[in-house]
């Protein structure tokens, strides 16, 4: 039995990715083993949102040749799609597989085992039997659209948490924000059949999986391409989906339908794409839990225009008081980047005191990553890497404040959690879950509570990010 090792960078839709291709090449008879030396075949799934991504992507196809050099390296991905001719001739890669044709994970390597079988050289000598493979991962260098027009099938039959399954069941962006690479990487919008993850989610539940987490490149376009949807033509005569996210509804209405699953979270949504509509529906819905990550990016509307974000904070505003609406006390949650080109001190200030107004339990702070081939890097006023880090520090101190201004609205109050593990903090051992609203909760308990959901109440605020319950 030949032993796979597999590697997964970036984002929740890589997470699920990973979780299908190493599915995929179990069922082809590969042991999976640890990231490690010994390997006969190692995979990694890369990223490349940020330069930190890319050199992390290479990092690792290189560090996985040096752990094993006969072994086959396969690069797959959003890097292995942008990036795709620098890695042809990369001697530490022979696989260069593009992030839509994953789902050909096993022929490709079936397919240089082959050709290497039959030459009887080593590993190394037989990258170019890839060719092929590499030329169409790199058929959209930068400054051309990957114009994918359907959604690759992949799907899991479990999940290595037990207790959460990330599910994607959405593809693509058609943004183009100034800063961001993906729209290259990822293509066109497209959206998966919403029986498909029905079907995939009751699987999952009959394993005793109990909360699914949706996920998508860019989720509120979810269903604008589908045959099906009312929204569909004015979805494909425009660069942009219909804005009311109620195809995404829609499919979180089958989803709860699903006996075994508790719980329902969403990946991250677009401010100005979702109606009160789409809101009060969320709201109606039990299982949906009020965790909702709210990409803002800046809170300047001279950086919002300058991003191409289709919002304003006026519009964001409106969105986040919304789910205050249908809500007691939601966890909304958000991304900044700090220091972008042209962002001034007063633009930053103005970003700043936006982010303080709402309240926000997390705000994950990025410093502005320039990108080659995007129009933000040819943008004037490039501000240093010193300043963006600045800000960056400006924001995570409030994001510490806010964070526990959140938490302690829960003291003396019950709070459901779904415990997951065991885990030691400050010498003590806990058993540690979340919240609807993802806020960690720890339990000194005797019993297994590992997928159980009970109900605690919050006593104290421990270290910056756990409520400690009774």
């Amino acid at each position: 039995m030949k032993k796979a090792a597999l590697h997964n960078l970036g984002c929740k839709v890589n997470a699920y990715e990973m979780e299908a291709m190493q599915q995929m090449l179990e069922g082809a008879g590969y042991e999976i083993v640890p990231f490690a030396p010994g390997a006969d075949v190692y995979v990694i799934n890369t990223c490349t949102v940020t330069n930190i991504a890319d050199r992390k992507s290479r990092q690792m196809l290189h560090r996985a040749k040096k752990m094993n050099e006969n072994a086959v390296v396969v690069a797959v991905g959003c890097y292995a799609q942008v990036r795709g001719r620098e890695l042809a001739v990369d001697p530490d890669v022979d696989i260069v597989i593009g992030s839509s044709r994953k789902s050909d994970l096993v022929k490709e390597i079936r397919t240089w085992e082959q050709a290497h079988e039959n030459s009887g050289s080593n590993a190394g000598s037989m990258q170019r039997t890839q060719e092929n493979t590499a030329a169409d991962a790199a058929q959209t260098d930068i400054g051309s659209w990957k114009r994918d027009t359907s959604y690759e099938k992949l799907e899991i039959d479990r999940t290595e948490e037990h207790t959460r399954a990330f599910i994607k069941v959405q593809d693509g962006c058609n943004q183009f924000c100034s800063y961001c690479i993906i729209p290259y990487a990822r293509g066109r919008i497209r959206s998966r059949d919403p029986e498909d993850v029905v079907e995939e989610i009751t699987r999952l539940a009959a394993t005793g999986v109990k909360e699914v987490v949706i996920t998508g490149i860019h989720l509120c376009s979810y269903g604008a391409d589908l045959k099906d949807n009312q929204h569909n033509h004015e979805a494909v005569t425009s660069v942009y989906p219909a804005r009311n996210c109620m195809a995404l509804l829609q499919l979180l209405q089958k989803v709860h339908e699903i006996d075994g699953i508790e719980r329902i979270r969403l990946g991250s949504l677009e401010p100005g794409y979702m109606s009160e509509a789409f809101i009060r529906g969320l709201a109606e819905l039990p299982k949906v839990c009020p965790h909702f990550h709210l990409s803002l990016q800046s809170g300047c509307a001279k950086t919002l225009r300058a991003m191409n974000r289709k919002y304003t904070p006026a519009d964001f505003s409106e969105t986040a008081a919304l789910f205050r609406k249908y809500y007691e006390h939601p966890a909304l949650c958000t991304d900044i980047i700090t220091g972008f080109p042209g962002e001034t001190d007063e633009d930053f200030e103005e970003c700043r005191a936006f982010v303080e107004s709402i309240h926000f339990f997390e705000t994950h702070i990025f410093p502005y990553s320039r990108r080659a081939g995007t129009r933000a890097a040819a943008m004037p006023d490039q501000n240093t890497e010193a300043v963006r880090r600045k800000r960056g520090e400006v924001l995570r101190q409030l994001d510490h404040e806010r964070r526990k201004e959140f938490l302690r609205w829960y003291l003396g109050k019950p709070v459901e959690v779904l415990f997951e593990e065991q885990t030691e903090v400050n010498g003590r051992l806990y058993w540690m879950g979340h919240g609807r609203e993802y806020q960690k909760v720890l339990l000194m308990d005797s019993r297994d509570l590992s997928n159980r959901i009970v109900t605690v109440t919050a006593a104290q605020i421990v270290g910056d990010d756990y409520i400690l319950g009774y």
